[in-house]
């Protein structure tokens, strides 16, 4: 028989709050963090709003108590952050007294630290030792470092959805009976990188992001860190844990459509959300809530709109958070997966920011306040470019047995 798996500890970094406690209150009082940026500068600074979260990486270096001499980026500082509050919640003082993992994602890698150094790196040896923090990996390497994790360490960079996959890997590993206890998420900071890049693709915005508005004009890109602790039945028997929700199902599908845009019909969110009911063994009416990806952007909303409406025969209450953090890539669906487990805990949908007007494709209205609902099951959704679509299906204790 397969060991369900347990959700015992979350933590998480954003902009609108350094802990689980400070995002739920941001969420349920309708307080954005959504700003202009101010951390680097940038050409573009004054021509767009990201979520940026409002310490600097002196203050975050202090905060992990890390000695002046680390080569840690901003990218691997917040998910250590994030996962040693993961960890500390779910009460584990010894991390490796089971089979433990950490299965980290991250699109921006080291990518805010080396981007500083690049033209340097030839003639000047004192900034050499950074190199090696550029690529997705270390920041995996570092978070596990910090935790003292001395398991299974892997690392996962598919865009938007890489969170979610991560997720998928860590119950999958439980599931097969690989690994007991599995720490996975994500984290991403802001880069002049990914600003510039999503700047020539032209999907940002100049003004707070609207998603499934008729009138909305592109993302706010954001950064943030979140993890959660996955844990197999057996343990959470043996060590009493408090269990906080189930990780109940789960799908991946690619509509192979394009490669930074989803299909018009939304094949691949249609096909991971079938896939997650089927492995969740539920069906479509008993989710109560989706988190919906959401990003605001003309070509997503409309697709996952329709996927929502192939999959649903009456779509539930649904929304997006992203106009609370900005869209933070591949640390995403890790922190709307803390959000997902909190509508679960609390009994709470949380509310879609700035909708004014239906899209003129269809009638979807999303929820725009927050409103008490008692859930037993929250679909989130979390798709990336190159059509990589993943969704997660979430369980109140008790419910998926």
């Amino acid at each position: 028989m397969r060991s369900r798996v347990a959700i015992t500890g979350m933590g998480i970094i954003s902009a609108i709050g350094s802990t689980v406690e400070e995002n739920f209150d941001a969420l349920v009082s309708k307080r954005p963090g959504i700003s202009f940026l101010e951390n680097f500068s940038s050409r573009h600074a004054s021509e767009i709003k990201v979520g940026e979260i409002k310490r600097t990486n002196e203050e975050l270096q202090q905060l992990l108590g890390l000695p002046a001499e680390n080569t840690f980026t901003r990218t691997s500082m917040l998910g250590a952050y994030a996962a040693a509050q993961a960890v500390k919640a779910a009460g584990i003082k010894d991390l490796n007294d089971v089979r433990a993992g950490l299965i980290s994602s991250t699109s921006v890698g080291g990518m805010d630290f080396t981007e500083k150094h690049y033209r340097q790196y030839l003639n000047h040896p004192e900034f050499q030792k950074y190199i090696e923090s550029h690529h997705a990996g270390d920041s995996s390497n570092k978070i596990a470092h910090y935790l003292g994790l001395k398991g299974f360490v892997s690392t996962i960079s598919t865009a938007c959805s890489s969170a979610a996959n991560a997720i998928m890997l860590g119950a999958g590993m439980i599931e097969q009976g690989y690994l007991d206890r599995v720490v996975v998420g994500g984290t991403d900071a802001l880069s002049k990188f990914t600003v510039n890049g999503f700047k020539t693709l032209m999907i940002l915005s100049d003004a707070d992001n609207m998603p499934f508005d008729q009138e909305r004009k592109g993302l706010n890109l954001g950064e943030a860190a979140a993890y959660l602790v996955l844990e197999s039945d057996e343990v959470v028997k043996r060590k009493k844990r408090e269990v906080l929700a189930y990780v109940a199902g789960y799908g991946n599908a690619n509509d192979a459509y394009h490669q930074t845009a989803s299909s018009e019909n939304g094949e691949g969110a249609y096909l991971a959300m079938k896939e997650a009911f089927e492995k969740a063994g539920i069906e479509p009416h008993e989710i109560g809530y989706v988190n919906a990806h959401g990003t605001a952007t003309p070509n997503n909303d409309l697709s996952e709109g329709r996927a929502l409406l192939r999959i649903f025969d009456k779509v539930p209450a649904f929304s997006s958070t992203k106009a609370f953090t900005g869209h933070t890539l591949a640390a995403a669906a890790a922190v709307e997966a803390v959000y997902s487990v909190l509508a679960l805990q609390r009994g709470i949908v949380f509310p879609n920011l700035n909708f004014r007007r239906p899209m003129e494709e269809f009638n979807l209205i999303p929820q725009t306040e927050p409103v008490s609902k008692e859930l037993k099951y929250v679909l989130s959704n979390s798709f990336g470019f190159g059509g990589n679509c993943s969704t997660l299906i979430f369980s109140k204790t008790g419910t998926h047995e």
